[in-house]
């Protein structure tokens, strides 16, 4: 069996349209350490793009305020709910 091959940047990963292809692609694939550490070591905040959200002003208000209520600032509580809401979307999850 040969070595896998080492994933040197992010954007060298295709995108699956199924899990299947997924897991044939990691068999054959692994990351490579230096990316590894990068990865961990960057704060998730860095790679960040700026979105426009048009949304009610009442629905601001209230997630303005349950966000005080838990010392949080409303949209990093906002990228916390999508971020926990793209993990139960997954396949598998």
């Amino acid at each position: 069996m040969n070595a896998p091959t080492p994933v040197k940047k992010w954007e060298e990963i295709p995108f699956f349209s199924h899990p299947r292809e997924e897991a044939a692609y990691w068999r054959e694939h692994q990351l490579d350490p230096g990316l590894m550490a990068v990865s961990l070591s960057r704060s998730e905040g860095q790679d960040s793009t700026t979105i426009t959200l048009r949304m009610d002003p009442r629905m601001l208000s209230r997630l303005k305020r349950i966000a005080a209520r838990r010392y949080l600032n409303y949209q990093s509580m906002m990228k916390q709910w999508i971020s926990e809401r793209l993990e139960k979307e997954l396949p598998g999850s």
